[in-house]
């Protein structure tokens, strides 16, 4: 029941993404002032900061791991 809870959810998120319009005067004036490729480039710095905070701080998690597992 969780799986189909879970599926049919995945699916009205889809639904409601497809329903937005195309054209809308946020995206219109960035683009037709250049500045959708400053919004791009803040995004994706974002999120390859967020990725490598994550692998950072796995990494020490696994060193704090084996030091734990060395002791025992």
């Amino acid at each position: 029941m969780k799986k189909f809870t879970t599926t049919l959810w995945m699916l009205l998120v889809t639904a409601e993404l497809f329903a937005q319009s195309e054209n809308s005067a946020v995206t219109d004036s960035l683009y037709a002032s250049g500045k959708i490729y400053v919004v791009v480039v803040c995004a994706a710095v974002i999120l390859l900061g967020l990725i490598l905070f994550m692998f950072s701080i796995d990494r020490r998690l696994k060193k704090v791991e084996k030091k734990s597992a060395d002791k025992n």
